[in-house]
């Protein structure tokens, strides 16, 4: 799929126009949708371009994802010569003027951007509901999953639902509250599910299916607190994983081997890069192993996006998974040197991005790897946590949470003992702590654990508490849930004002 959106990405750039800031500078006038589409193949080629969006630097190559990262208590700054914006996010001392937010700010709504004008398209050619929905479906996929990353960083947002004609149409375009926001992704994954695949040509994990619609619409009522329908949900896609081949791996490291990447059960969506073929303007340009890898390494890494000590002391050692996501040795000059004595940040680095990188380049740049957004893993825990929170920790949930325990028993072939099964009998609260626990180190370096500190509210706890993997004293519960909006969009267009609370 890749190689045929390469050339079309441009095209989304000159046409996405959302980024407030660029308003005012050159408009290119009028876009008219039935001069770009005109058969649904057409739709599929500005679908893809939108795809591609996200496999860029500005997202899911380093921006985006390093920003998630940081917010959590899971990874914290290495090489403290990164630029000082890293540092901001990390330390929650962040302004409105912070980098990285005027970075991946514009470019989430240019990804929309794109998923508009593929709509817009397809809606123009006055087709049947069989011929144009699916892709439609796809469209709006791309929209609701974009949307969905922006309204829980930044809380409410403006939301543009329409293809955009001419630039003079958002100049004054206001915030829409987070709870309309949720309403139009529910709506946007509720089509989806409804028109979607089950599986798509080559059953690629790139694209969107009717499975990956329902798992995210698990994943959003998960975070709305409607457990009885996030339930509902991941059941279904439970219930149905035959249906759309869903499993979990056998072995947790081959989740992150690039070379097997495209043949993967358990991933539900994927974020697709291709070695080696980083283009202009960062576009599928992943930098995520330089930016976990190990500076002074024999692949010189850069140290950046390094945990704390603690991360990995908590860890139990008997945990394959802990073994799959850190590396504490590296060699250098052909001599294997412990975390004690490496060059730069001496701690255990990220092992998830650098291990197995595929056809990449130098320092790991450029990796084959697909990013997994949601893996059915999640579903699991998805179930598990929002089931006990409509009925107890009953035998069902924790049949979910358990299959997740018996996959990380599997040490590359060697059946273990560890970690053993969750007992009956836990409380309420406590079952939903495990599944927490469960979440932290299942999905450990995979972009979650920030968002599941934002919707438990944990930061008190995680932040300043007297367990804290990650100290951050500063941490201010009544401003750090949110991200600044970029400052010069709200000096351009004050309908974008209030700024959020603290900034």
């Amino acid at each position: 799929m890749k190689n045929q959106f390469k050339n079309i990405l441009f095209l989304w750039l000159a046409i996405a126009m959302l980024a407030c800031s660029d308003l005012e500078e050159e408009p290119v006038g009028l876009l008219a949708p039935e001069t770009l589409f005109k058969t649904p193949s057409d739709v599929e080629v500005a679908i893809f371009g939108a795809y591609g969006m996200i496999s860029t630097e500005r997202l899911y190559g380093r921006q985006f994802v390093s920003a998630l990262m940081l917010r959590s208590d899971m990874v914290d700054i290495g090489d403290r010569g990164t630029p000082a914006e890293r540092q901001q996010v990390n330390d929650f001392n962040m302004d409105a003027n912070n980098g990285m937010v005027s970075v991946f700010w514009p470019y989430w709504y240019q990804t929309i951007s794109a998923a508009n004008a593929a709509i817009s398209g397809a809606e123009s050619l006055d087709l049947s509901d069989e011929e144009i929905n699916p892709l439609l479906a796809e469209a709006r996929f791309i929209r609701a999953f974009s949307y969905y990353h922006l309204v829980r960083v930044f809380g409410d947002i403006p939301y543009i639902d329409y293809f955009i004609t001419e630039p003079e149409a958002v100049q004054d375009i206001a915030k829409t509250p987070a709870s309309e926001v949720y309403q139009g992704i529910i709506a946007d994954l509720e089509f989806g599910k409804q028109w979607l695949p089950d599986q798509h040509d080559g059953n690629i994990r790139s694209r969107a299916t009717k499975g990956t619609a329902a798992s995210y619409l698990a994943s959003v009522y998960l975070t709305l607190k409607d457990y009885q329908k996030a339930y509902n949900e991941a059941k279904w896609v439970i219930d149905n994983r035959s249906r759309f081949d869903y499993a979990l791996e056998a072995d947790f490291q081959d989740l992150f081997r690039a070379e097997k990447a495209d043949n993967l059960k358990e991933h539900i969506f994927a974020i697709d890069f291709l070695g080696l073929q980083g283009a202009a303007g960062g576009l599928d340009d992943d930098i995520m192993g330089p930016m976990t890898g190990i500076r002074g390494s024999d692949n010189d890494g850069w140290s950046v996006l390094v945990p704390s000590l603690a991360v990995f002391n908590n860890w139990d050692d008997s945990d394959y998974r802990k073994a799959v996501s850190f590396d504490d040795s590296i060699t250098v000059g052909g001599v294997l040197t412990p975390y004690t004595e490496f060059a730069n940040t001496q701690r255990p680095h990220i092992a998830k991005y650098t291990r197995y990188p595929g056809n990449a380049g130098g320092a790991t740049r450029n990796s084959d790897h697909n990013y997994s957004a949601m893996r059915y893993a999640e579903v699991l825990l998805i179930a598990a946590e929002a089931l006990t929170e409509v009925s107890g920790p009953n035998a069902e949930a924790l049949s979910y949470l358990n299959q997740v325990r018996a996959r990380a028993r599997n040490w590359a072939g060697v059946q273990t003992d560890f970690p053993q099964d969750i007992p009956s009998g836990l409380s309420k609260d406590q079952f939903i702590e495990a599944v927490l626990n469960e979440r932290r180190l299942e999905l450990a370096f995979e972009y979650k654990r920030w968002y599941d500190i934002k919707r438990r509210e944990l930061g008190v706890e995680v932040f300043r508490g007297n367990s804290s993997l990650e100290p951050h004293p500063n941490f201010d519960p009544s401003r750090d849930y949110l991200m600044p909006l970029p400052q010069v969009d709200l000096t351009i267009n004050p309908n974008l004002r209030p700024q959020n609370p603290g900034y």
